[in-house]
C-alpha cells in the first residue's frame, strides 16, 4: 500500500513538473514574439497585417465555396444518384441513412441538424435507406440509423447506431461531435481522447434490444426500440 502510494505521489510530482515546464515554454514562445512584434519596423508590420488579411479573404472565400455546395444546413437527398455527385464534389459528408418508422432516426436528425450549422467544413446529409436498397448493399448497411462518413470520395468510417455515443438515447451533441472527430471528418477542437459520456453517469441497459425489419425482401435491424 505504501509503496503504491509512493508511486501516486511521484507520477503526480512528474505531472506537476511536466505542466509547469509546458508553461514555461509557452510563455517564452509567447515573450519572444511579443518581442519580436515590439522589434519590427513599420513595413514588416504593413506586410503582417497584408498577410492576415490576404488568409482572411481566403477563409471567407473557402467558406463561400462551401456554402455553394450545401454546406451549412442539414438536406436529404432524394436518390443513391445524388449521394454519388454529392461525395464527389465535398472532401468531407456525413451521410445518416435513415428510415421514418425507426424513432432513433429522429434523436440523430436533432443533432446533426445542430452540427450541420456548426461544422461547415463537412457536408451533412440524409438519406432514406427505403429508397437506396443498391448504397446500403453495397456500403452494408444493416442497422438504422447509420452513419456514413466520407473522405476524399471514400467510405473510411461507420457510427452504427448509438453504440459509440455511450449507448444511450439521451446522448449529448457533443458526444457526437466528438465521435465525428475521432474520425476526422470535422475539425474537433476538443480533446479526443475524452469522451463527453464519460464525465456522465452510467446508464443501464435499456436500450439493447434489436427487432428485425424486412425492407423490401432485405433484412435489416432497427436500433430503436420505438418502430
Amino acid at each position: 500500500k505504501m509503496a503504491a502510494d509512493t508511486s501516486v505521489e511521484i507520477l503526480q510530482k512528474v505531472l506537476e513538473n511536466e505542466i509547469l515546464q509546458t508553461t514555461k515554454i509557452v510563455e517564452e514562445r509567447l515573450d519572444a514574439e511579443m518581442q519580436k512584434l515590439d522589434q519590427m519596423d513599420e513595413d514588416e508590420l504593413e506586410l503582417l497585417k497584408q498577410r492576415r488579411l490576404e488568409a482572411l479573404k481566403k477563409a471567407q472565400q473557402q467558406k463561400q465555396e462551401w456554402l455553394s455546395k450545401g454546406h451549412g444546413e442539414y438536406r436529404e437527398i432524394p436518390s443513391e444518384r445524388d449521394f454519388f455527385q454529392e461525395v464527389k464534389e465535398s472532401k468531407n459528408v456525413v451521410c445518416h441513412f435513415y428510415r421514418d418508422t425507426t424513432f432513433r432516426c429522429q434523436i440523430m436528425d436533432r443533432h446533426l441538424t445542430v452540427l450541420a450549422k456548426k461544422h461547415i467544413e463537412t457536408k451533412f446529409l440524409k438519406l432514406n435507406a427505403e429508397k437506396s436498397p443498391f448504397l446500403c448493399e453495397r456500403l452494408r448497411i444493416k442497422v438504422i440509423p447509420t452513419l456514413a462518413l466520407v473522405k476524399d470520395g471514400k467510405t473510411q468510417d461507420y457510427i452504427v447506431g448509438f453504440t459509440d455515443l455511450g449507448n444511450t438515447d439521451d446522448f449529448t451533441t457533443e458526444t457526437l461531435e466528438w465521435r465525428l472527430g475521432c474520425a476526422d471528418i470535422i475539425n474537433y477542437s476538443g480533446n479526443l481522447m475524452e469522451p463527453p459520456f464519460q464525465s456522465q453517469k452510467k446508464f443501464g441497459t435499456s436500450f439493447t434490444k434489436l427487432d428485425k425489419k424486412t425492407i423490401r425482401g432485405k433484412k435489416y435491424d432497427s436500433d430503436s426500440d420505438d418502430d
